[in-house]
């Protein structure tokens, strides 16, 4: 009876290590797998084709309340050099061109433009008869109906600014695996880079992390996706309502 018992162990512990080893293969094998897939662990986008990937990024940033924009934006010659944050029913950040530097704050439909002297120091026709020094460092609400309106408030205008940017031009292609301040992301291309990149999350949602526009056009990069913020109407005393037509700076 001993003999046999021993025998029956003997066999057990047998089968029992046979198993482990079995499992400890198929563990290894699965993780030398898993350790050479670069969307292991991701939203999945990257499998998708290049079309596909755009499609669900222009939804996720659609989709998105709020949004930080930064970097340059190059257009009719001039180089804008922004940072925005956006959402649907307004915009607040700072905007530097040609070496001037301003604020801009839209709460609705009502735009405030907020800048130094020297930003205001070439306003046409303006310069000597104290305009300036009223408009030093002050919000000046912006009429509707000024250029300056039209000019300005797209950089406040989540969806304008989006629309407008979120677009590569010519045959999409992916351009494989990369990163963006640490968050993995999938880049997709127009014309082999030619017509704009853009990095797309592979963590969470596939929002757009970084664009290159088509024709050297600006680059920027977008953050702070769904991160509320407030818009804060400026005091009475920090505002002041030039009227009908700003001066032309």
């Amino acid at each position: 009876m001993t003999a046999i018992r021993r025998g029956r162990t003997r066999r057990a512990v047998l089968v029992t290590a046979s198993c482990a080893l079995a499992v400890t293969g198929v563990m290894a094998l699965s993780g030398c797998g898993g350790g050479d897939d670069p969307d292991a662990g991701t939203n999945g986008v990257g499998k998708l084709p290049a079309g596909t990937i755009q499609s669900r990024t222009r939804a996720a940033a659609d989709g998105a309340p709020t949004v930080r924009l930064s970097g340059t934006v190059v257009t009719s010659g001039r180089t804008y050099r922004l940072d925005m944050r956006l959402k649907a029913d307004g915009g607040t950040g700072s905007v530097t061109s040609q070496g001037a530097a301003f604020r801009l704050l839209r709460i609705g439909r009502e735009l405030y433009l907020k800048a130094g002297a020297d930003f205001w120091d070439h306003a046409d026709g303006k310069s000597g008869d104290g305009t300036v020094g009223k408009l030093d460092g002050k919000y000046v609400k912006v009429p509707q109906g000024d250029p300056a309106y039209r000019k300005f408030s797209g950089f406040t205008d989540k969806d304008v600014l989006l629309d407008g940017l979120l677009t590569l031009h010519g045959k999409l292609a992916t351009e494989g695996h990369h990163d963006q301040a640490g968050t993995p992301t999938v880049r997709i291309t127009g014309d082999k880079g030619s017509g704009g990149t853009l990095d797309v999350s592979l963590r969470g949602t596939p929002y757009p992390l970084r664009l290159v526009r088509a024709g050297g056009a600006g680059t920027l990069r977008f953050s702070d996706w769904g991160r509320g913020f407030a818009l804060t109407e400026p005091s009475p005393s920090d505002t002041v309502d030039y009227g009908k037509q700003l001066p032309a700076s």
